[in-house]
C-alpha cells in the first residue's frame, strides 16, 4: 500500500508527494480523517488528488494512503428505492448510522445493505457451462423489478457447486470452475470502475421509439431507445417537471435520476415525491424501479463531478440484465461547472468561458454510453439505455458551451421557451426550435403500429406551425382578416395544434399520458379538418364560417376523453361531424 504525505491543499484539491506506485484514478485516503479522494494528476512521485468530501481543517504533513483500487460503484441486489450521493453512498444509512441529515467527514458504510438476506433463485444447474453476463439466479428486490444475479465479465467456465436460499450480498452463492483449472466463488454483489464503459456484444440501431405520453416529444421530435436528448431550458421553463413526466410515463423498466448540483429544495421535491408516486405501468410505487442519485449544490464539488458516472455505470448494469433504463441527469450544467471549478485549481490552460478544454470530449464519452444493445453472455439478452440530459445556460443562452458541445453530441433537442412558459403552455417546448435525428429512423414503427399515413400527417403538421410563424408577422401589421382565406385557415389549424394537440396537462389524470394511437388519431382528426376547410374554402365559403363550426369544441376537448371511450365513441363521432357540419356550409351557399 502506498503511503504518501499532503504537502498542498487548494478547496478540493489536494496535492501529495510520496506516492510513486500509484496509479491514475486509483483511490486514496486522505488525512487522519481519511477522507475519499482519487488521483486525477501524476507526475513523478507526486499525486493531485480531488477529494470527494469537505476539507476543512486538513493539513500538511497528513498521511495519504492508496487503496489500489479505481473509483467503483457496488452493483447488486439493494440499489433500487435507494437514494445515493454522487460516489454511491447511501444517505438513508448514513442518515440511520450517525443521526446526522448531513454526511459526517470520513463516514464508511457500505453503499449495499449487508444485513438483508435476499431470497436467491438460480436459474442454472450444477455442470453447466456459464461465461461472463450470464444470468445464474434471480432475486425479487422489489415488486416491480426481478433482479438477474450476473456472472461478473471475464469468468467462464462450468457451474461446480450452486445454492438457493436467502443469503446476503456477500455470501457466496455459486461456484464456477473456470477453463483454467481456478475454482472463483461467486457473489451477489460485484465491483465496477464508473470511468469504464461495461462492455456488451453489439449495438443495434435506434428503430424502436421510447414512448414517453407526451404528444410533443413523441409525435413531432421522437427520442429511439437507446437514443440521447438534452433539455437545454431557462430558470422556470419546466426542465424538472419534463423530467418527472418521462420518469412516470416512459417505457423502461429502470429510472436513474441524478440530481446533479441541483437546489437542495428541488432535490427534496423530487425525494419527497418519488416515493408516492403510483407507478401505472405495474401498479406499485415508481420508487421501487428508481434509483436517486442526491449530489445537491452544497456538497462537495469533486463528487458532483463523478455523479454522472456513477448513475451511468449503475444504469449499464441494469441493461446488461436486459432491462430498458431512462437516464436523467438534471442538470449537466452544474457537472461541467465542477469541471470547471476543479480544472481551476489544477492551473489548467482554460477553453471557452473557463471551461477546460476537454469539455466536449468528456460530454461525448457521456452520452456515448448510452446505446440499445445485445447483451454480454451466452443467451439473447436486449436491452438500452436512455439518456436525458438537461442543461440550464446561464440567461438561456443556447450559444453558450455546455449546450452547444452538447447539441453537437445527442441526436434530439427539446427546447424549453420561457415565452410559452409565461403563457401556461406547457410542456413548454418550443417547435420552431427542436429536432430529432431519429424521426426517419422510428417512422417504419409508427407506420407499422399506428397509421401508414402517420409521417405524412406528422410533417403535414409541422409544415402548419412553420407557416404560421411566417404568417404572423403580417397579422401583427395587418390583422388576420386582411390574409387570403386559405391562410386565415392556416391560421385557425396551426391555433388548434398547439392548444389541441402540443398542449398537455401533467396534472390531468387522463391528459397527463397518451398512447400512440390516441396520438395518432387526435392528429388525423386535426388535419382531416384542416383538408375539409380548405376543400369548403375553395368552393367560396367565409374562413369565419368555418371558424365557428361546434365540431372545434369537440375537437378542443378530444384530449380528456379516456382512450377507449376515444378510440371507439368520441374519435369516429367527431369524423362524421366534421363532414356534415363542413358539407352543411356548402350547401347554404
Amino acid at each position: 500500500m502506498v503511503v504518501g504525505k499532503i504537502v498542498k491543499i487548494a478547496g478540493p484539491v489536494v496535492v501529495a508527494d510520496g506516492m510513486k506506485g500509484s496509479q491514475m484514478y486509483e483511490v486514496v485516503k486522505v488525512g487522519e480523517e481519511k477522507l475519499t479522494g482519487e488521483i486525477i494528476q501524476l507526475k513523478e512521485d507526486r499525486a493531485v488528488i480531488q477529494v470527494y468530501e469537505e476539507t476543512t481543517g486538513i493539513k500538511p504533513g497528513e498521511p495519504v494512503e492508496g487503496t489500489g483500487a479505481p473509483l467503483s460503484v457496488e452493483l447488486g441486489p439493494g440499489m433500487l428505492k435507494s437514494i445515493y450521493d454522487g460516489i454511491q453512498r447511501p444517505l438513508t444509512a448514513i442518515e440511520t448510522k450517525t443521526g446526522s441529515i448531513f454526511i459526517p467527514r470520513g463516514v464508511s458504510v457500505p453503499s449495499l445493505p449487508r444485513d438483508i438476506k435476499w431470497d436467491f433463485v438460480p436459474t442454472v444447474n450444477e455442470g453447466d457451462y456459464v461465461e461472463g453476463g450470464d444470468v445464474i439466479g434471480t432475486v425479487e428486490e422489489t415488486k416491480s423489478i426481478v433482479h438477474k444475479i450476473l456472472l461478473p465479465v471475464g469468468i467462464k467456465g462450468k457451474i461446480k457447486e450452486i445454492r438457493s436460499g436467502k443469503f446476503t450480498v456477500e455470501d457466496t452463492v455459486a461456484i464456477v470452475e473456470t477453463t483454467d483449472g481456478d475454482e472463483k466463488e461467486i457473489k451477489m454483489v460485484q465491483k465496477w470502475p464508473v470511468r469504464k464503459p461495461r462492455p456488451y456484444k453489439e449495438k443495434l440501431p435506434p428503430v424502436i421509439p421510447l414512448i414517453t405520453g407526451q404528444r410533443v416529444e413523441d409525435t413531432f421530435f421522437g427520442l429511439a431507445k437507446g437514443g440521447t436528448a438534452a433539455i437545454p431550458g431557462p430558470f422556470g421553463s419546466g426542465k424538472t417537471v419534463t423530467q418527472h413526466q418521462l420518469a412516470k410515463w416512459s417505457d423502461v423498466d429502470v429510472v436513474v435520476y441524478i440530481g446533479c448540483g441541483e437546489r437542495g429544495n428541488e432535490m427534496t421535491e423530487v425525494i419527497e415525491e418519488f416515493p408516492h408516486l403510483e407507478d401505472k405501468r405495474t401498479g406499485n410505487k415508481l420508487m421501487d424501479r428508481t434509483i436517486l442519485i442526491a449530489n445537491t449544490s452544497n456538497m462537495p464539488v469533486a463528487a458532483r463531478e463523478a455523479s454522472i458516472y456513477t448513475g451511468i455505470t449503475i444504469a449499464e448494469y441494469f441493461r446488461d440484465m436486459g432491462y430498458g433504463v431512462l437516464l436523467t441527469a438534471d442538470s449537466t450544467s452544474r457537472w461541467a461547472e465542477a469541471m470547471r471549478e476543479i480544472s481551476g485549481r489544477l492551473e489548467e490552460m482554460p477553453g471557452e468561458e473557463g471551461y477546460p478544454a476537454y469539455l466536449a470530449s468528456r460530454l461525448a464519452q457521456f452520452y456515448e454510453r448510452a446505446g440499445r444493445v445485445k447483451c454480454l453472455g451466452s443467451e439473447d439478452k436486449e436491452g438500452f439505455v436512455c439518456i436525458v440530459g438537461a442543461v440550464s445556460p446561464p440567461g438561456g443562452d443556447f450559444s453558450e458551451p455546455v449546450t452547444s458541445n452538447t447539441l453537437r453530441i445527442v441526436k434530439v433537442f427539446w427546447a424549453l421557451d420561457a415565452n410559452l412558459a409565461r403563457r401556461r403552455h406547457f410542456p413548454a417546448i418550443n417547435w420552431l426550435q427542436s429536432y430529432s435525428l431519429y424521426i426517419d429512423h422510428i417512422s417504419q414503427w409508427w407506420s407499422e403500429n399506428t397509421g401508414p399515413d402517420w409521417r405524412e400527417l406528422r410533417d403535414e403538421a409541422m409544415r402548419l406551425l412553420q407557416k404560421e410563424a411566417e404568417l404572423q408577422e403580417i397579422v401583427q401589421l395587418v390583422g388576420p382578416d386582411a390574409l387570403p382565406d386559405r391562410e386565415r385557415v392556416i391560421l385557425e389549424v396551426a391555433r388548434m395544434l398547439r392548444e389541441d394537440f402540443l398542449q398537455q396537462d401533467a396534472f390531468d389524470e387522463v391528459d397527463t399520458y397518451c398512447s400512440p394511437m390516441k396520438q395518432y388519431t387526435m392528429l388525423k382528426i386535426i388535419m382531416t379538418f384542416y383538408r375539409k376547410a380548405l376543400e369548403t374554402v375553395e368552393k367560396g365559403v367565409d374562413p369565419g364560417k368555418i371558424i365557428k363550426v361546434s365540431v372545434k369544441s369537440d375537437i378542443a376537448k378530444m384530449k380528456y376523453s379516456p382512450e377507449d371511450k376515444f378510440l371507439n365513441e368520441v374519435a369516429p363521432a367527431i369524423m362524421e361531424k366534421i363532414e356534415k357540419e363542413l358539407e352543411s356550409l356548402v350547401e347554404d351557399l
